[in-house]
């Protein structure tokens, strides 16, 4: 059994300063969690958007936590947008930002998701309820690491690890053309 101190020296080196406390971690002991446990293990140092599939309450965002901090992204930003929480007008604005006089009520630059999550990770979680074109917007920033503020023709660069998740079956809204067929192939 570790000591106090011992904990806490394990926390920092594996989660870093300012991270989830270790009440935020997944526990149990059976044989499949304690499998997948080691799967993420052993994705998380790999630097790809990763997807998460599960259905509700099964622990998707503590398995995308565990995904970033022990990525060699653990001390930079670990950011998390819960889609499914916004309208489809919103989401846009919310992940890439938007220019002032983008539209009614943009007084001034708003720096979104994607933009401030560089250099770390955005998790995603209920990505299937995004809207077509975000999708699109999504996709490009997984291919080329770029995307545009809404409101401008700027090209802003990023380096974020998109860690997607969704109850949804993807494989089914991708063949109904619900889903972006090219944006479930970048992610899985």
């Amino acid at each position: 059994m570790m000591s106090s101190e011992s904990e806490n020296t394990y926390s920092q080196r594996h989660y870093g300063r300012g991270t989830p406390s270790r009440a935020d971690e997944a526990l149990g002991q059976s044989e499949i969690f304690l499998e997948f446990q080691e799967r993420l293990s052993r994705v998380a140092p790999v630097n790809r958007s990763t997807l998460l599939l599960g259905e509700r309450g099964s622990g998707k965002e503590l398995a995308a936590n565990r995904l970033h901090y022990l990525s060699k992204r653990w001390q930079r930003p670990f950011l998390t947008l819960n889609c499914s929480a916004l309208s489809p007008s919103l989401i846009e604005s919310e992940l890439f930002g938007y220019e002032k006089g983008a539209f009614t009520g943009a007084a001034q630059r708003r720096v979104g998701r994607f933009e401030a999550a560089d250099g770390g990770s955005l998790f995603l979680d209920e990505i299937g309820s995004i809207p077509m074109e975000v999708q699109e917007k999504i996709l490009r920033v997984v291919e080329y690491s770029t995307f545009e503020r809404v409101g401008s023709s700027e090209s802003i660069d990023v380096d974020v690890r998109i860690i997607a998740a969704t109850n949804a079956d993807v494989k089914a809204l991708a063949a109904r053309n619900m889903f972006k067929q090219d944006l479930l192939d970048r992610l899985s």
